[in-house]
C-alpha cells in the first residue's frame, strides 16, 4: 500500500512495492521450501505428509472421530477414508466404535504408529533445522508460535460459514 493509500507518511512506493517485503512472496518461498523437505522426510509414511498430519494429531490426546480428524487436518472424509484405510493395513493406526456415537468410529495411534511418528519427527526435525539455519533459537521459537497463530486464525477462516452465503 502506497503512502497516499494508507493515509500516512511510508518508506516511499519503491520500498512498499519491493519484493522482499512481500508477505505472499515470503509464505509462498518459506512454504514451497519446507514442503520440499518435509515430502523427503515423510517420503517412506503412508500418505506422505498426510499421514505425518494425521499420526500427529492422534499422538497428542483424545482419540477423535474420523469426521473430527478429517476437519483438524483439513482433509476431506472421502480422503481421510482412503488415508486410514492405509495408515492401518501399515499397523499405524486402527479404528473402534465411539462409545458416544456407535455409527461414529474414534482413530487411535498405535505403538508402532507412535514409533514411526517418532523416526520420521527425528528427520523432520534436521530438514527444519536447514530451513531456519539463519535464526537464533529465540527467533525460531518465535517465528514457530506466531505462524501457529496465524494457522489458527487460517483454519477458523476455512471452518467459518461463507459470509456471501447468509
Amino acid at each position: 500500500m502506497s503512502a497516499s493509500a494508507s493515509g500516512g507518511k511510508s518508506r516511499g512506493v519503491a520500498d512498499d512495492l519491493a519484493l522482499e517485503t512481500d508477505l505472499g512472496w515470503a509464505i509462498r518461498l518459506v512454504s514451497a521450501a519446507f514442503s520440499r523437505v518435509a515430502t523427503e522426510s515423510v517420503a517412506g509414511l503412508p500418505g506422505g505428509p498426510r499421514g505425518y498430519l494425521v499420526l500427529m494429531a492422534l499422538a497428542g490426546g483424545e482419540p477423535p472421530t474420523q469426521l473430527v480428524l478429517a476437519k483438524e487436518v483439513s482433509l476431506d472424509r472421502t480422503v481421510m477414508t482412503y488415508l486410514l484405510d492405509d495408515l492401518e493395513a501399515h499397523q499405524l493406526v486402527t479404528r473402534r466404535p465411539d462409545p458416544r456415537d456407535r455409527r461414529a468410529r474414534q482413530v487411535l495411534i498405535t505403538d508402532t504408529g507412535r514409533a514411526r511418528l517418532q523416526q520420521v519427527r527425528l528427520g523432520l526435525a534436521a530438514a527444519e533445522a536447514r530451513l531456519l539455519a539463519d535464526l537464533d533459537e529465540q527467533d525460531a521459537e518465535q517465528l514457530r508460535t506466531l505462524l501457529s497463530r496465524v494457522a489458527q486464525t487460517a483454519q477458523r477462516e476455512s471452518l467459518a460459514p461463507d459470509e456471501a452465503d447468509c
